[in-house]
């Protein structure tokens, strides 16, 4: 006689923006046909701070290929149990009434570095991006054998941009740009003081006033200074300037020959591509961070990869300068491991996590706080030249 199926294993993602769901999807898609596993959503639109804040799930997921009956309301979520959590943001605020492993997997790769703080450590399994990472939680003392397991797994979010499942051609074709024509993209972050909010309209105008480029701009989708961009850049839409509302942004970098950004995490995203960067100068973003961010760093890699522009009227002159970097090949080995396999492997920490596989992934390497504490970013420090100024 044959035993009871055995009963699957509660798995729950739950975050607050759009950008924290896209970082989960690809592991999703490795796990929501596995039978062993159930995987539900929570969380939803922010309103309010600290803990006034409320969420809401409604139309929160539906911009997204996922079961929608598996969606579930925060307050839900905080009155049952679950096996894992999966979340890839540092609040607190979604977790359930009783949990036995919870997962950090990370939503920004940013030089601001705002991933790197203690309270990362309520997680029990940090899954980094990379070398860069782990030697950063090292090098702040963060990476402690009596706390969190630290893993290194890669970015989910960028196996999209090595592994070939993109097409430039058809996704400019669906933006209504013609792909015979070299194309930036516009991308800042969501910080006050940011480049869309400084410079950004009269870079946007020049870039069409000279007609030599498309360009793309993708508003953040949960900025601190709540401007309606699409509204108010409308105006400056045309065949070769599109204002985007796409979600999801790695579909745009892989179309983009050029990034135009500020301190984003999609700078050291698309230095998987080894394409142009063009960083806005942003002196008064960049004070603020600082005052929150104690990992903020711009001596390793910062803004080195690309080149800063100070005022509009050399945007175009820069976007037609040829530039070589070595130094964005040189990141993005540092900062993401093994990329294109990430997804996989984060989705094998979920199944051990969850008890439904004996060992970690192979590919994953597993951190600890023993061995040298100094910090291998001073060999990197070492040999990166000034950056580019226009």
């Amino acid at each position: 006689m044959t035993g009871s199926k055995p009963k699957p294993q509660r798995i729950a993602f739950a975050g607050y923006a759009p950008v924290h769901f896209l970082c989960f999807l690809p592991v999703y898609r490795q796990l929501v046909n596995d039978p062993r596993v159930e995987v539900f959503l929570s969380g939803g639109f922010r309103k309010g701070k600290g803990e006034n804040a409320t969420y809401s799930s409604e139309g929160f997921y539906d911009p997204f290929p996922v079961d929608q009956s598996k969606v579930i309301p925060v307050e839900q979520l905080a009155q049952e149990d679950f096996d894992v959590l999966v979340c890839a943001h540092l609040s607190d605020a979604f977790f359930p009434r009783h949990v036995k492993k919870t997962i950090q997997i990370f939503h920004g790769v940013s030089f601001k570095n705002l991933a790197v703080r203690e309270k990362a450590l309520r997680y029990d399994l940090l899954c980094l991006p990379g070398r860069y990472h782990a030697d950063l939680y090292r090098q702040n003392g963060l990476l402690r054998d009596n706390s969190s397991t630290f893993l290194i797994t890669g970015f989910p979010k960028v196996d999209a941009l090595v592994n070939g499942e993109l097409d430039r051609a058809e996704t400019l074709r669906n933006l209504g740009i013609d792909p015979a024509l070299p194309t930036a993209l516009f991308a800042p972050t969501g910080e006050k003081h940011n480049a869309l909010e400084s410079m950004g309209i009269e870079v946007i105008w020049r870039i069409a006033q000279a007609g030599t480029w498309n360009l793309l701009v993708k508003p953040h989708d949960h900025p601190k200074n709540k401007i309606n961009w699409f509204e108010e850049l409308a105006p400056l839409q045309n065949d070769r300037i599109k204002i985007v509302k796409d979600l999801d942004v790695v579909p745009l970098l892989n179309a983009a020959d050029l990034l135009i950004t500020d301190a984003s995490s999609v700078a050291v995203e698309y230095t998987l591509l080894d394409r142009p960067i063009i960083f806005l100068d942003v002196p008064k973003m960049l004070k603020k961070v600082t005052e929150r961010a104690p990992s903020l760093d711009l001596d390793t890699y910062g803004r080195k990869i690309g080149t800063v522009v100070k005022k509009p009227s050399t945007i175009v002159a820069a976007l037609d300068a040829s530039r070589e970097c070595q130094i964005r090949k040189t990141m993005a080995r540092h900062v993401f491991h093994r990329p294109g396999h990430a997804s996989k492997s984060v989705a094998g920490v979920v199944l051990h996590a969850a008890g439904l596989e004996p060992n970690i992934p192979e590919g994953v390497e597993l951190i600890t706080g023993d061995g040298d504490r100094s910090s291998p970013l001073t060999q990197q420090q070492e040999q990166i030249g000034p950056t580019p100024n226009l």
